[in-house]
């Protein structure tokens, strides 16, 4: 991790009353804790200043201070995520671009979180930005409503965010991908204060899809394309496949 002109956070939001995998932060994966995997991944980034696991849970405070991290105490009462991570930013008085990294991605790639805090350093018109991996319009993804999917204006910033397929072809275009949402976001600080304040919006709510709550309000977010991947864990099948790939390669 190495200085900038404006200081960038990572904070890894880590709960442990998941509906799916109560617990999961500390989900033992190759002999370590779920969330240390991501923290250990996220201090090889060049370009944050901080590093801080924002939690509501005792146990995960405790674990979390074994290995070394930062840790800071929320509420188990948010109703989202970005709430949490408001609450934990409040606590970080210096910090102007924050990147939210999700706390259950065990093999994130330390250059696409870079890559965030650059494009928001860069352009101070931005937001927000977030990352997406194209898709070829045949996979069965795209049709799957767990999979987010983004479509960008030509500068690059998302004009819409759905679980429905994006965009429908009614012609074939040539050269043409869908992007699946990968759910990484970088914020400017008083964007995210903001951001809270705000009641969840109508396409929001018929989507259950917070991004778009920024989106009705005007926002402008720069989507990167990636080719990074990295799976989730959500489940504890998904833990044991992360579990094997760590175990045949050097991360």
């Amino acid at each position: 991790m190495g200085p900038s002109a404006t200081t960038i956070i990572g904070i890894l939001p880590a709960r442990w009353g998941s509906t799916r995998f109560p617990g999961k932060p500390l989900h033992l994966i190759a002999g370590k804790p779920l969330i240390q995997h991501v923290w250990e991944q996220c201090r090889k980034c060049q370009r944050l200043d901080g590093l801080v696991i924002a939690t509501d849970d005792e146990r995960i405070l405790a674990a979390a201070e074994s290995f070394g991290a930062r840790v800071v105490m929320t509420s188990p009462g948010h109703p989202t995520g970005t709430d949490r991570l408001a609450e934990a930013v409040r606590s970080l008085p210096g910090a102007e671009i924050i990147v939210n990294i999700q706390g259950d991605e065990p093999l994130i790639d330390p250059a696409l979180i870079d890559r965030l805090a650059a494009a928001m350093a860069a352009d101070p018109s931005l937001d927000m930005a977030t990352a997406a991996n194209p898709l070829d319009p045949a996979d069965p993804a795209v049709r799957d409503p767990n999979v987010v999917k983004v479509v960008t204006a030509l500068d690059g910033r998302a004009l819409y965010f759905s679980r429905s397929p994006l965009p429908y072809f009614r012609n074939p275009v040539d050269g043409l991908p869908v992007y699946r949402h990968k759910g990484i976001y970088a914020y400017r600080r008083t964007f995210l204060e903001r951001f809270v304040t705000w009641p969840p919006s109508p396409l929001e709510k018929a989507e259950s899809l917070e991004q778009l709550r920024a989106l009705e309000n005007g926002a402008s977010i720069k989507v990167l394309v990636t080719d990074d991947t990295s799976p989730g864990v959500d489940t504890l099948e998904q833990a044991r496949e992360v579990e094997r790939i760590l175990s045949t390669t050097d991360h």
